[in-house]
């Protein structure tokens, strides 16, 4: 990539019978020494880099007291969802911290 000497604008490479030279798309002048760069990088990785530890199977949402109507735990984790139509309040969804059952609430 170079700037055209005369005009100033953006010169593109192109080819003619095995040969690559600079032309400006403005005023057409031509830089014929040109020889393209190539750039090159090596990027090592340890085999650890890319693998995820995860210590525990934690559900990642927020909890809320509320009572499970299947075991009576005290706490369960709460989502909401719009589940109808956009001008409807969205459904609110939980389950519970022991014993893993979901149910919905409508708002």
């Amino acid at each position: 990539m170079d700037f055209c000497k005369k005009c100033g604008s953006l010169m593109v490479a192109q080819e003619t019978n095995k040969k690559v030279f600079l032309t400006c798309r403005k005023c057409g002048a031509t830089q014929k020494e040109y020889k393209a760069m190539e750039i090159k990088e090596t990027v090592e990785h340890a085999p650890t880099d890319d693998v995820i530890v995860v210590e525990k199977n934690k559900e990642m949402l927020p909890t809320t007291k509320v009572v499970c109507p299947e075991c009576g735990n005290k706490e369960a984790a709460w989502w909401m969802q719009q589940t109808r139509s956009i001008d409807e309040a969205p459904t609110l969804f939980f389950r519970c911290t022991k014993c893993k059952h979901s149910w919905r609430e409508y708002g």
